[in-house]
């Protein structure tokens, strides 16, 4: 369960981190709080499954990397278990699940463009199903942000 103040955390992180030589004592400051009570509570948030991330994004291409889009049909009765083994490739960032006929949809990162195109072979190969590349070939800058508490500080989720 999300506590309001783990909400104020989430939204005070969310599109800006302090460059700072303690950026989490300056988040702490920003709050009220100590630099071990933020760390404690994002390991806690990361622990229990509320983030599932907490990192910068990067513009890979600029260092040589690339970043692919890719979809996947999984039969049903295999969604799980076809799930388990694409999160075990650590090139994969995320995947999801969507109601069409590609129901599995997963971003690949690598630090070169022949290492991404192998580890969606190395997918294909461990699921048995055909991976579908979709490299981005023009970048959008959509800055979202989903508030995790609204401006009166009542949770938008409940």
């Amino acid at each position: 369960m999300l506590t309001t103040e783990d909400a104020r955390l989430i939204d005070h992180l969310h599109g800006g981190f302090p460059l700072d030589d303690r950026p989490f004592a300056a988040v702490g400051r920003a709050l009220g709080w100590s630099e071990e009570r933020v760390l404690e509570r994002l390991h806690q948030l990361l622990a229990c499954g509320v983030l599932t991330r907490f990192g910068p994004l990067f513009q890979i291409e600029r260092a040589g990397g690339l970043f692919v889009l890719a979809a996947i049909a999984v039969p049903e009765e295999r969604f799980d278990a076809v799930a388990a083994q694409v999160n075990a490739f650590a090139e994969v960032a995320h995947n999801y699940r969507r109601t069409h006929a590609l129901n599995m949809w997963l971003v690949v990162a690598a630090e070169t463009p022949a290492l991404a195109q192998a580890a969606l072979a190395r997918i294909e190969a461990a699921t048995g199903l055909t991976v579908l590349a979709f490299p981005k070939e023009e970048e959008y800058f959509v800055e979202l942000r989903l508030p995790a508490l609204l401006p009166s500080g009542e949770q938008p989720w409940r």
